[in-house]
C-alpha cells in the first residue's frame, strides 16, 4: 500500500495546488494559458522525445506490448461509444476518447521500480515506447475530429497529426531508438529538466483547471467515464495478455500500467486541440483521486494471478 500513496500523493497534492493558485487569483487564467502553450510546444514534446530514445525495442516483451496497444484500441472504440450519451456535445466525445488510451507514465514508473526494481522501470519504460505514440495519434485525431469548427470548414484530422508536435516528437524519439543513436548526455539531461518541467507543468494547468461547478453539472458523467477507465483498461488488458500468453512479470507491469489514470497532459491537448478541457481536467481530478482504491485493488489481483 505504501509503494501506491508514495506514487500517488504528490500527484494529487501537486493538483490541489493548481487549483488553490487558481481559486486565490495568485496566477491568472492567461499565465496558465501561457505554460499551457509552452508544455504543447516545447515541455511535453521533449518528455516524449527523451522516454522513447531511452527505450530498448530489441528487448521488449512484444506479447506484453501487443496486448497493451490492443487495448488501447479497444478503449478508444468504447470511448466512442460516448456519442449515445443524451445531450452530449461533441468537443466531450473527444476529450472521454482521449481519457480512455491515455496512461500516467510517471505512476507507473514510480510503482514499477518501487515494486520490481530496475527492471520494473525498464519494463514500464518499453510500454511507454509503444502507448506514447499510440495515445497521442488516436488522441489528435479524435480530438480534432469532434472539435466545433466554423461553418463552411472542415476538419482535417489527419493534416493536424502530421503538424502535432507530440506526434513529431513520436517519430523522432522512434527513429532515434530504432536506430540506436544514444543521446549526448548533456542533451539527455536538457531534455529530462524540460521533461520534469513538463509533469509539474501539466499537473498544475489539470488543477488549476477543475470547474468545480461544471464538476457538479457533470457529475455523472465524469465519473462514469472515470470508472470506465479505471476499471475497463485493466480488464481488458488482463483478457488479451492471458490470451496472448502473457504471463509474470511482463502482465504485471501491463496491468499496473493500464490501471493507472489518464495522463495529466490530456488537459494541455484538449485545450490546444478543441476538447472540452473541463472535463479533461475534471477526468484527471477524479481519476487521481480514484486511482488510490482502484490501484491496490488491482496489485491483489496480480498477486492473486501469480505474477508479481
Amino acid at each position: 500500500m505504501s509503494a501506491f500513496l508514495i506514487a500517488l500523493v504528490p500527484v494529487i497534492l501537486i493538483v490541489v495546488l493548481g487549483q488553490f493558485l487558481a481559486r486565490r487569483g495568485m496566477i491568472t487564467g492567461d499565465a496558465f494559458r501561457a505554460l499551457d502553450r509552452l508544455s504543447f510546444l516545447v515541455l511535453l514534446p521533449a518528455l516524449i522525445v527523451r522516454a522513447l530514445a531511452n527505450a530498448r525495442f530489441d528487448e521488449a516483451p512484444w506479447l506484453m506490448l501487443a496486448a497493451l496497444l490492443l487495448a488501447q484500441i479497444v478503449m478508444a472504440l468504447v470511448g466512442l461509444t460516448a456519442r449515445g450519451w443524451p445531450g452530449i456535445e461533441r468537443p466531450a466525445v473527444g476529450t472521454i476518447i482521449q481519457s480512455n488510451v491515455r496512461w500516467n507514465t510517471i505512476i507507473a514508473l514510480s510503482l514499477g521500480g518501487l515494486l520490481f526494481g530496475n527492471e520494473g522501470i525498464a519494463l514500464v519504460s518499453l510500454a511507454a515506447a509503444a502507448l506514447i505514440p499510440m495515445a497521442n495519434v488516436i488522441s489528435v485525431y479524435a480530438l480534432v475530429s469532434h472539435a466545433d469548427h466554423p461553418p463552411g470548414t472542415r476538419p482535417r484530422p489527419l493534416l493536424a497529426l502530421l503538424r502535432n508536435p507530440l506526434v513529431i516528437a513520436c517519430g523522432i524519439g522512434i527513429a532515434l531508438a530504432s536506430f540506436h543513436v544514444k543521446l549526448p548526455v548533456i542533451a539527455d539531461e536538457t531534455l529530462k529538466m524540460l521533461a520534469n518541467a513538463a509533469i509539474a507543468a501539466g499537473l498544475l494547468s489539470a488543477g488549476a483547471g477543475v470547474d468545480l461547478g461544471a464538476l457538479k453539472r457533470s457529475g455523472l458523467r465524469t465519473f462514469f467515464w472515470s470508472g470506465v477507465r479505471l476499471v475497463g483498461m485493466p480488464l481488458v488488458t488482463l483478457g488479451i495478455g492471458l490470451a496472448f500468453g502473457v504471463s509474470g512479470l511482463p502482465l504485471a507491469i501491463a496491468l499496473l500500467c493500464a490501471a493507472t489514470s489518464t495522463a495529466p497532459n490530456s488537459y494541455v491537448l484538449a485545450r490546444e486541440l478543441g476538447g472540452d478541457a473541463a472535463l479533461a481536467a475534471n477526468l484527471i481530478a477524479v481519476q487521481t483521486l480514484s486511482a488510490a482504491v482502484t490501484l491496490p485493488l488491482v496489485w491483489g489481483l496480480i498477486l492473486w494471478l501469480g505474477a508479481a
